[in-house]
């Protein structure tokens, strides 16, 4: 496709979205804030699982049970993890932001 068919209208906007520290902010309230709701939930599940034993004679059934209810918590605890970092890692932005933005108005 030429660039020149393109009309001013059609092309993307070009655009700069700067880092600020209160995006930062914002965004890891909202990580955190997930990581925690992914926290509970995995909690809430895991509590359900220990409350209903698994009631089987068959060995294979019995092990697949095991797998499923670990493979879901694992996924969950995986989730609320990486949200976690997540908040981590844009309060540490937020904190790097705001110490060079004082370095630059010095």
């Amino acid at each position: 496709m030429n660039e020149e068919n393109i009309t001013p209208e059609a092309k993307p906007s070009q655009e700069i979205v700067t880092t600020s520290p209160l995006r930062c902010l914002i965004g890891s309230l909202v990580a955190g804030g997930l990581a925690y709701g992914i926290y509970n939930l995995m909690n809430a599940i895991a509590i359900s699982f220990a409350r209903k034993p698994i009631t089987t004679d068959n060995e294979i059934v019995f092990r697949i049970t095991i797998a499923v209810r670990t493979l879901v918590v694992g996924m969950a605890a995986l989730g609320a993890g990486i949200f976690g970092l997540v908040a981590v890692g844009l309060f540490g932005l937020m904190v790097q932001t705001l110490i060079q933005g004082t370095k630059k108005s010095e």
